[in-house]
């Protein structure tokens, strides 16, 4: 794992950036959404075009449809291409969302970005364990989480700053979403030189440019260590066929699909439904929209914290079980967060929640990616994947009923228990993966 290595991660993480910086994006634009008189807080029905709910329904419906819609298209034209499209495409939709000016127009381009949101983070959870060893998979996927989630301070800043305001006549809200759709271009130039993936290259009968892959990947390793590398230890395996879609519904990949897609439909519960609702659980608390965005943006100080903090560990335990331990934190945090009046402890488990969240993130991430071949792993991933855009676009409906009904109690309630069902699924049936090859786990 030389520095030219830790170097592509890096390249490859920056698309995620934009994923978190669109996703948490609607926590922070929803209070100038609402003040603008676009959207509210409180609307008459679940499917209501100008609640906020509908507006967080429409993200994820989006970003479900990319991952399990477009999946099948990296197996089959390559991690490499995905970025390209995923990023151009998320550019131009967000763009078009910042000059609507009705809700019904926000929320059909903002199911049509969040299409391509979906595509970005299933391309980079395939490609990043076909390019990283074993042994160090789970760092690798530490770095790449805390380089994604250094997005949400970001857009939190923005937010506080820009969203009460309106620059040059623009709506606050607006700058925020032209900022994130600017700067996933930029990434896209930057990432340009990112290799195709060696393994699809071979399984697709291209070899003689998987050598050439490999070969670039090698010379760069010698030349970091200014060394010949060591004669690598190659166990020989079944050569791989062209994989097929229904292979995930039958052994040995059924039950992993099933823990899998069900874990994911609990674990966004608690992940967006407490990110993307930030300040308006706060604002549900009493605390001014000002204060509120004020207060997330200092909780969402903590979201690049979690992944690099667990960097020490992410290679000697086992990652079901750093799952289960991050879904217990979070469970507990989010009812004690709901419990405080006093500012401090507010951001004090505000902050619990986040670290949390983000450990079960960077965890899970490398986790499912693991446990299927080459064949199918963009499908496979993009299939469970696709069960926590399902989830969070229902969870954001419901999140809206529960805060009407019940408050951030009531919010925090329903966190937990999706919480206890996730650790259950996990603990019981997840499958051991760590410091185990890509083949001998998919096999």
């Amino acid at each position: 794992m030389t520095s030219g290595l830790w170097r592509l991660v890096v390249l490859i993480s920056l698309g995620g950036a934009f994923e978190f910086y669109d996703l948490l994006m609607t926590a922070y634009v929803a209070p100038g959404l609402v003040a603008g008189g676009l959207f509210t807080a409180h609307a008459n029905s679940f499917f209501a075009i100008n609640g906020i709910g509908f507006f967080v329904f429409c993200t994820f419906a989006g970003m479900w449809l990319g991952s399990i819609g477009f999946g099948f298209v990296a197996d089959r034209m390559g991690r490499r291409a995905m970025f390209t499209v995923s990023l151009v495409w998320y550019s131009l939709a967000t763009a078009m969302m910042a000059f609507q000016h009705g809700a019904a127009g926000i929320d059909i381009w903002r199911f049509i970005a969040a299409i391509g949101v979906g595509l970005e983070q299933v391309t980079i959870d395939t490609l990043l364990p076909e390019l990283v060893p074993p042994l160090k998979r789970g760092r690798a996927f530490a770095l790449s989480q805390g380089i994604a989630f250094s997005a949400v301070p970001l857009v939190a800043l923005l937010g506080w700053l820009l969203v009460p305001l309106h620059p040059f006549g623009l709506d606050g809200w607006r700058w925020v979403a032209l900022i994130g759709a600017s700067g996933a271009l930029f990434v896209w130039w930057f990432r340009r030189n990112v290799p195709e993936s060696p393994r699809w290259l071979a399984l697709h009968g291209r070899e003689e440019e998987a050598e050439r892959a490999l070969n670039g990947l090698e010379k760069r390793a010698e030349r970091d260590l200014g060394r010949p590398l060591p004669a690598p230890d190659i166990i020989a395996d079944a050569v791989e066929e062209k994989g097929r879609f229904g292979e995930l519904f039958r052994r040995p990949y059924a039950g992993r699909t099933l823990v899998m897609s069900v874990f994911n439909a609990m674990q966004t519960i608690a992940f967006y439904g407490f990110g993307s609702w930030v300040p308006t659980l706060l604002i549900a608390k009493g605390i001014h929209v000002t204060t509120s965005l004020q207060y997330a943006f200092i909780i969402a100080l903590a979201n690049p914290v979690g992944p690099l903090l667990a960097f020490a560990i992410a290679d000697r335990i086992e990652r079901k079980w750093q799952i289960v331990a991050a879904g217990i934190v979070t469970g507990i945090g989010i009812l004690l967060f709901a419990r405080q009046e006093n500012a401090a402890l507010v951001i004090l488990f505000g902050a619990v929640v986040t670290l949390a969240n983000n450990w079960l993130s960077f965890a899970f991430h490398g986790y499912q990616a693991e446990q299927f071949p080459t064949r199918i792993r963009a499908r496979a991933v993009g299939f469970v994947y696709s069960w926590s855009r399902v989830s969070a676009a229902l969870a954001g409906l419901l999140i809206g009923f529960f805060l009407k009904e019940g408050g951030a109690m009531a919010v925090a309630l329903f966190i937990g228990a999706a919480m206890a069902v996730m650790v259950l699924v996990i603990g019981l049936w997840g499958p051991v993966t760590l410091h185990r090859r890509l083949e001998e786990i998919s096999h």
